[in-house]
């Protein structure tokens, strides 16, 4: 009867994280947003480009002039990925979601959930 129930609670645990874990099943090579760029200007990647006009992105968090953002969740909707995230900024902690649209350009279009802020992201090159 023990040996059932062990591995019915395994079973659970297991079902549980899978469930959990699907939300958020980004691997950083499925991930296309992954990578460096810069905010409305095209980036150089010479280590020229204004520290202030860098972004990076990756599955775990946003790092850009205005603080980091560690990412929460991440969601698909066609070509948008819409991205739960917690910021710390010098005022405190802000939970919010932000939205990037790849463009055929080899562009990101960048938004906030309430529209306050947007950029073109350009990609660096690697």
């Amino acid at each position: 009867m023990s040996r059932i129930f062990l591995h019915s609670i395994t079973a659970a645990a297991v079902a549980l994280t899978a469930i959990v874990g699907a939300s958020f099943a980004f691997a950083a090579d499925d991930f296309p947003l992954a990578g460096t760029y810069t905010q409305n200007v095209a980036c150089k990647g010479d280590s020229t480009d204004a520290t202030a006009d860098q972004v990076k992105i990756s599955t775990k968090e946003i790092v850009s002039n205005v603080g980091t953002c560690t990412v929460q969740d991440i969601k698909r909707d066609g070509d948008t990925f819409n991205i739960h995230v917690e910021c710390k900024f010098p005022a405190g902690p802000l939970m919010g979601d932000v939205s990037f649209t790849p463009r055929p350009d080899k562009t990101v279009d960048f938004v906030d959930r309430d529209g306050n802020y947007k950029a073109v992201l350009h990609r660096c090159p690697n």
